[in-house]
């Protein structure tokens, strides 16, 4: 994965780390691109292993393996679309915690979210009801956000780690990762150096920022 530089990205993390009498808020955004690395494409190779129904003799009865074609939050992982998005995931992860390496996540620790509104109503209320909104109303941070990806086409995922395996264990809390939609049945295998996907640039008509940020901060 390869970070993206993005102006005003330091003065929202800045606002997004703040403490109270009650608790410590420790928040961050970091945009990256889908541009393959070293480590992306190995990363890629042990995930199409583990789970391309392909790679594993088929059951007893001759059907494709079972637990190659578990349910996961990104659909059947027997579906290259699947396999691709659980890759972003994790890769994404690697590169946000690099001190962590969590090629070993399981797809059942990621949970999809319902509503990308559903996640900006979150956050803005944790960032309200502890008396700091400067990031959603000075700094626009909804704003920042969809010049990178398309809000209208992308999925958000959480990551529900063990305890073990949580980076932030030890302030407890939860991070949301967003992944773009994207359409046709690639199958990655070229895991070819472009910049699509998580740095996408949003085309199209733009929403109103503003009512946008009053809708989802009415509580």
């Amino acid at each position: 994965m390869k970070f993206l530089e993005y102006a005003g990205i330091d003065a929202i993390n800045s606002a997004l780390v703040f403490e109270t009498p009650e608790c410590k808020v420790y928040g961050r955004v970091e945009p990256y691109s889908c541009k393959a690395a070293g480590a992306d494409k190995k990363l890629y190779k042990q995930i199409e292993i583990k789970y391309d129904p392909s790679n594993s003799p088929p059951d007893e009865d001759g059907s494709p393996s079972s637990f190659r074609n578990v349910i996961s939050p990104f659909g059947p992982l027997d579906q290259p679309a699947s396999r691709r998005t659980l890759f972003y995931l994790i890769g994404t992860l690697n590169a946000s915690f690099p001190d962590y390496d969590f090629s070993d996540a399981k797809p059942e620790q990621f949970r999809k979210e319902p509503s990308v509104s559903m996640v900006v109503n979150s956050v803005n209320a944790t960032l309200l009801n502890h008396g700091n909104d400067r990031a959603v109303k000075e700094l626009r941070i909804w704003d920042s956000i969809d010049n990178l990806i398309d809000f209208e086409d992308s999925d958000v995922y959480s990551y529900n780690p063990e305890s073990d395996s949580d980076p932030n264990d030890e302030e407890g809390g939860g991070t949301f990762y967003g992944a773009p939609s994207e359409d046709g049945d690639d199958d990655f295998s070229d895991m070819s150096d472009d910049d699509s996907g998580f740095g996408r640039q949003r085309r199209g008509m733009r929403y109103d920022y503003d009512e946008y940020v009053d809708r989802e901060m009415d509580f």
